[in-house]
């Protein structure tokens, strides 16, 4: 798939875009760090946020204290959800098992 030619104005639009979405998801992640937010908080926001429903399972996962790549991925095999899967594609009951883990 060809990407599409961007005007100037255009191509700057898309990146001012896609850096007000990264620094959105650096943020949450930070929160959840930090103890502000609860997984169950950032899934319930998922549902009307799209920034939030892109964000990377996995990456949302590392971002919860004490959780690294090796346990992260430990957590997504026993809750049966794929490496590659978003926030905002999660069923109910895997989004359910994590919110059992993590509150």
């Amino acid at each position: 798939m060809a990407l599409p030619i961007l005007t100037p104005e255009e191509r700057k639009a898309a990146l001012e875009k896609a850096a007000i979405a990264r620094k959105r998801r650096a943020v949450i992640k930070e929160e959840l760090k930090s103890g502000e937010k609860k997984l169950s908080d950032v899934l319930t926001l998922a549902k009307d946020d799209p920034v939030i429903a892109k964000l990377k399972v996995t990456s949302l996962l590392q971002a919860m204290p004490g959780v690294g790549p090796a346990k992260s991925a430990t957590i997504m095999e026993t809750a049966k959800i794929s490496p590659s899967r978003r926030v905002g594609g999660l069923g109910k009951h895997q989004a359910q098992r994590l919110i059992d883990l993590f509150g």
